[in-house]
């Protein structure tokens, strides 16, 4: 159980990897850099789709569905794109296998060779744009709000579980406009969808900002973010909305008859957010004992679990229990009773604390004799034992507190590791010592950008949206700056 996992300030990297294993999250599949999400990991990931569906829908979008293969054709259209993602692209080149003739087992048929090539899709913008050549003749069209849930494959070599796999789930939103002033709208607002669900729901902070030109997506004129502190004093970007300007539309030649009758080409936007969120909610809250969970995300708020030595003590305290758990799922609370009797109460406890459920209740005779209840925090690890008069209110404020506390610990933890600095040697010490985000005065240049990075592998992770104005040198170049800019290193 959770007692051998690893500590987080001996080993990070493999207190995760054994954290998302042994809290039954995720495991490697046999297909090498893939994984497979185990259903207490999907249950959560569920979570967080429905609430972003929840506000997706809100602000207008429709689910579709596109093919999961591009020809190869479509790339090419768009020269940036291509070049951006060519390097991660998994190619389908047939269509057919048969048995070897020397009885090598199965082979590809050479005869079955794809006319085109198609592509795994790494993003589906070629895609979709195709489609909405068919779909956009006049304003009347648009805006066009359409978002898909699906898979996508980057064949990345180096894989996490989580954070960097080839194939991961995610939401991408591809929306069309007729003015360039509604399709920034569009990316500003995704972008604060996405913020208040990180804060809201994940009860993570984070920092909104936009990306520099080195390290926007690509195909895009603006690409906007929000950044999020790691417990390690790593950078992970949880969340990006693209302004597409009119390049797709021009590549895929999408144009609209406006209201004076002219041919325009449409503004387009991209947004996504993937099951790298799985990655940053772990990160951002566990510890050396398991996931800490935001009850908003967690698959089972509530575990109620009897201590009994006897069938007649296990039915008297279900009796008691029933119509509590009732209650409870009335007002929407997720309740688990764990009357297995298979483990002990202990062994229990540890399980429970490992997949982080936010409230434990142990109730015995003795509770029954006195109506009182043991309720114990996961993210406090405090108890106290409670009248079991007015619990079903009480618990349902310990969550809601809960979900306070665990975004209170986190902004704490992210405003006390961002620090600032007007020097190169106090960039690196920092980097080199606590870590974490480091503002800077930045000359505004790829080249300074690109030798900071080769030096420190530190990225500049974004221009923030509420950046002061304020004059400055950079700290490698020493050529003026109007502002600092974020820095750290990341996953």
């Amino acid at each position: 159980m959770s007692k051998g996992l690893p500590k987080r300030d001996e080993n990070y990297s493999e207190w995760y990897n054994e954290l998302v294993k042994r809290a039954d999250l995720a495991e490697n599949s046999a297909v090498r850099g893939c994984m497979v999400i185990k259903p207490y990991g999907f249950s959560i990931w569920e979570k967080m789709q429905r609430a972003l569906d929840d506000m997706f829908k809100e602000t207008g979008h429709t689910n579709a569905y596109f093919p999961l293969f591009i020809p190869k054709s479509f790339l090419s259209k768009e020269a940036a794109h291509v070049e951006g993602f060519a390097k991660e692209c998994a190619v389908v080149t047939h269509y057919r296998l048969k048995n070897d003739p020397n009885g090598g087992g199965v082979i590809v048929d050479p005869d079955a060779k794809l006319e085109e090539e198609l592509i795994v899709r790494p993003t589906s913008e070629t895609v979709i744009w195709s489609s909405y050549r068919n779909w956009i003749q006049s304003y009347r069209d648009l805006p066009l709000l359409i978002n898909q849930w699906a898979n996508v494959v980057r064949w990345e070599l180096r894989t996490r579980l989580f954070l960097r796999t080839a194939e991961f789930l995610w939401q991408e939103g591809h929306t069309a406009h007729a003015t360039r002033m509604e399709a920034v709208k569009e990316a500003e607002q995704m972008l604060e969808v996405y913020a208040t669900f990180a804060e809201e729901w994940m009860a993570m902070p984070v920092i909104k900002g936009v990306k520099t030109a080195n390290e926007r997506f690509a195909g895009a004129v603006d690409t906007y973010c929000i950044e999020a502190l790691m417990q390690d004093g790593k950078a992970l970007q949880a969340g990006t909305s693209h302004f597409l300007g009119q390049n797709f539309a021009k590549a895929f030649d999408v144009k609209f008859q406006d209201k004076e009758g002219k041919l325009e080409y449409v503004w387009g936007t991209s947004w996504g957010v993937s099951t790298r969120l799985m990655g940053a909610l772990i990160m951002a809250h566990s510890d050396d004992s398991g996931l800490v969970l935001p009850p908003k995300l967690a698959p089972i708020q509530v575990v109620i679990v009897p201590i009994y030595k006897n069938e007649e003590q296990l039915q008297a305290i279900t009796e008691k229990v029933a119509p509590i758990s009732a209650t409870l799922k009335k007002r929407g609370i997720s309740v688990k009773f764990d009357n297995n009797d298979a483990f002990k109460p202990g062994y229990k406890f540890a399980e429970y604390e490992l997949k982080g459920v936010p409230v434990r209740l142990a109730i015995g005779a003795r509770d029954l004799e006195n109506n009182t209840v043991e309720v114990a925090r996961r993210d406090t690890k405090t108890k106290e034992t409670v009248s079991l008069d007015g619990i079903t209110d009480h618990i349902y404020d310990l969550l809601e507190e809960i979900q306070q506390s665990i975004y209170n610990k986190a902004l704490t933890f992210k405003e006390e590791n961002t620090s600032k600095v007007d020097s190169y040697e106090a960039f690196k010490e920092i980097l080199d010592g606590k870590g974490g985000f480091v503002l800077a005065h930045w000359d505004g240049t790829s080249e300074t950008e690109e030798k900071i990075k080769e030096e420190t592998k530190a990225t500049i992770r974004c221009i923030p949206l509420n950046q002061i104005e304020e004059n400055g040198v950079c700290i490698y170049s020493g050529k003026t700056s109007k502002g600092r800019v974020v820095f750290a290193r990341s996953y």
